[in-house]
């Protein structure tokens, strides 16, 4: 590769860097092509990012965007999964990939400033989506406001019970007189 090659993708690999949301470093051993194609497939339908990079650029690209700590994770094969949007997202895809038997190991990660070890990525990639916290939040939200107005429901109901049978007697008393 020639050096202004080089420097291209030091520079794209610094805005990567700079920009991703989340990014997480794996080693690819041993994953044949079908596997690396439906890993990549997922990856894609998710918005996030995949590529192999070579070591000394992208710890040269690390330097110069300030980030400390991941120059020793840039070992062996190494490939990068990374997200403009979801943070978590990569983390998700690449440790379910490597739950069922793909054989990725996850070296580390790098989110909001901070460098991840493999086993931080591994709880990152347990939590739930976006969405599903969400939801959890609507549903913890409604549950006292659908019980505070079965309880209102209640006592109208039982109120109404105590006029009509008010007016019930009421109207036998008149009737009487």
């Amino acid at each position: 590769m020639a050096t202004v090659e080089k420097e291209g993708k030091i520079a794209e690999l610094k805005v990567i860097l700079a920009e991703a949301k989340g990014l997480y470093l794996a080693d690819f051993t041993g994953i044949d092509v079908e596997a690396v194609n439906e890993l990549r497939n997922k990856l894609r339908d998710a918005e996030v990012h995949y590529q192999v990079i070579k070591n000394r650029l992208a710890i040269r690209a690390a330097e110069e965007a300030g980030i400390a700590g991941l120059k020793e994770h840039f070992t062996g094969p190494t490939a990068i999964a990374y997200s403009n949007e979801d943070p978590v997202a990569p983390a998700k895809i690449l440790q379910g990939f490597a739950d069922d038997g793909g054989k990725m190991l996850i070296k580390s990660g790098y989110m909001d400033g901070k460098i991840l070890a493999a086993d931080e990525v591994q709880v990152i990639a347990k939590l739930p989506s976006r969405e599903e916290l969400l939801g959890k939040v609507v549903g913890s939200v409604q549950s006292p406001l659908y019980g505070f107005s079965a309880v209102l429901n209640g006592l109208l109901r039982g109120l109404v019970g105590v006029l009509s049978a008010v007016e019930k007697q009421k109207g036998k008393g008149g009737e009487s007189a």
